[in-house]
């Protein structure tokens, strides 16, 4: 025992003593992880999966599978390699369907192998398709596996930076609830407002007002609905407007220096070989949610429409705080009157007609009787007139006779008028019809009043002639009649085409808004 003491106690001695031992540092854990990184990539481990995923890919991309039973699979980083036999088979035999328009109920974890491909390049000819395919997958599958859209809302934005895809990312937010990332949506924001305003949402602009809009009981209670119908109309109108009268839109001149570079990890949490398309992307934006004038014009629009729109739909109590400038709040109350109470008038239900078949089958046969006791009371008719004829005094005029006959049966060449004809004739000429300035003026015009001389039917072209005539009132009805609609529809309709055009209302009442009546002075009649 003595000795085993002495061996242990000379043991602990000598582990003490070797100076060596406390000269080793220890290791710092980001070493090991590189170390280990370095030795798992060399050897193919876990870290280079994503290469072997993809080499995979593309050798099964065209393979077909037979119908097969569904098997479970759920996997935390699901590949090929950790599916076995049976769920490989349900996961060709499911792809299939997928990719001929149908789609099974299946788990999470299939459905991302297949967006992996998608994501790597695999699958499709062009990105369109390759984005289509992964839009149908989100759309088919959110509501099944609602998990997938925490993922896809930031990746199939990464595969339309990645693929410098020239689209709207509108679509996305509406697949994502509203979402995208802060940077994206001023990019969006941007764009919409130098290419097509009326494409903006009220989805889109509820990141840049300063109140949270939700939380009106108007727009709870049946207002958001109204709301995203008028609000890009209205931003639209304004922008238009402003452009025109002061030549800065909405958004106003932006300074290249303002702009800002993003770089966006490509595709997080995803099986992706980063050597395809990089580890990331970066683009440029301009910050417009930091822009206090224009959160502040576009929130006193939203407060303007929505105020309006309380008072047009009955609804009590207004917003308060600061308001929107007397010109352009006149501008879209304008609007508002005009579309609201049109539309309104058009969207009521017309009464439903039902056909009472029995009673239906009765009126035809006593229609039918009704025409053959008349046929048979003309053939009498002309029976005795006949007779009459006949017994005449043969030295009488014979044209007499024929003057008689002709009573009673027209002649072959005779024809009856038909009383469309003109109608026919007069709407054949209008598709002649356009509106035309004089030379000396025409070349004058903004392009926008060209557009929408383009724009204008013929009915509406004779609408303007008469506004511009002596007696508009009287005229204006006989024009509706003759089209079988109402004066104010007819207005109505040029000021829809004067939206989209000129930007701006061009008839207030019956009468040719005073601003533009100076355009009209040179119309050709």
């Amino acid at each position: 025992m003595k000795d085993n003491s002495r061996q242990l106690e000379f043991m602990e001695i000598d582990l003490s003593e070797e100076p060596e031992t406390a000269a080793v540092p220890v290791p710092d854990r980001s070493t090991i992880v590189q170390s280990a990184h370095d030795t798992m990539q060399h050897r193919g481990g876990i870290l280079s999966s994503e290469k072997r995923f993809v080499e995979e890919a593309k050798r099964w991309a065209e393979m077909e599978g037979d119908v097969s039973p569904w098997v479970p699979f759920m996997s935390y980083w699901p590949t090929y390699g950790v599916m076995n036999d049976a769920q490989r088979k349900w996961y060709m035999f499911w792809r299939r369907e997928v990719r001929q328009g149908r789609y099974p109920d299946t788990d999470l974890s299939y459905l991302f192998v297949h967006i992996y491909e998608l994501i790597n390049g695999i699958g499709w000819q062009n990105p369109q398709d390759g984005y289509d395919q992964l839009k149908q997958l989100w759309v088919n599958y959110r509501e099944r596996l609602p998990q997938v859209n925490i993922y896809m809302q930031e990746w199939i934005v990464d595969y339309v930076l990645v693929h410098q895809m020239e689209m709207s990312l509108s679509e996305v937010m509406v697949l994502s609830g509203g979402y995208l990332p802060a940077e994206m949506l001023d990019r969006e924001l941007q764009r919409i407002l130098q290419d097509k305003v009326s494409d903006i949402s009220l989805n889109m602009l509820q990141r840049y007002y300063d109140y949270d809009i939700t939380l009106s009981k108007f727009y709870r209670d049946g207002g958001k609905e109204v709301m995203e119908q008028y609000i890009p109309r209205v931003m639209a109108l304004v922008d238009s407007y402003l452009e025109r009268t002061r030549q800065v839109g909405l958004l106003l001149e932006c300074d290249p220096n303002d702009e800002r570079t993003m770089e966006r990890i490509l595709f997080r949490k995803a099986v992706y070989d980063d050597s395809i398309y990089g580890r990331s992307v970066s683009f440029r934006y301009m910050p417009i949610g930091e822009q206090a004038e224009f959160v502040q014009i576009v929130t006193r629009i939203y407060r303007c429409t929505e105020n309006k729109l309380r008072e047009l739909r009955g609804f009590r109590g207004r917003l308060r705080g600061q308001t929107l400038e007397p010109e352009l709040a006149n501008l879209i109350e304008r609007y508002l009157d005009k579309t609201y109470a049109t539309e309104q008038a058009e969207s009521v239900e017309q009464p439903v007609i039902r056909i009472d078949t029995e009673k239906l089958a009765s009126l035809q046969q006593e229609s039918e009787y009704v025409r053959m006791a008349l046929t048979i009371e003309v053939d009498h008719a002309s029976e005795v007139k006949d007779e009459e004829v006949n017994s005449a005094n043969v030295t009488s005029n014979p044209f007499d006779v024929l003057e008689a006959r002709e009573e009673i049966t027209p002649t072959e060449d005779s024809t009856v008028p038909d009383p469309s004809a003109e109608e026919i004739v007069t709407g054949a000429s209008a598709k002649s019809i356009e509106l035309q300035w004089d030379e000396s003026v025409e070349a004058d015009l903004d392009e926008e009043w060209l557009l929408f001389a383009k724009e204008l039917s013929p009915q509406q072209v004779q609408t303007i002639h008469v506004l511009l005539g002596a007696n508009p009132d009287t005229e204006l009805m006989r024009l509706a009649e003759q089209y079988g609609t109402m004066p104010a529809l007819l207005l109505d309709e040029i000021n829809d085409v004067a939206m989209e055009t000129i930007g701006d209302l061009l008839i207030d009442g019956d009468r040719i808004v005073p601003d533009y009546i100076d355009v009209f002075e040179h119309v050709k009649r």
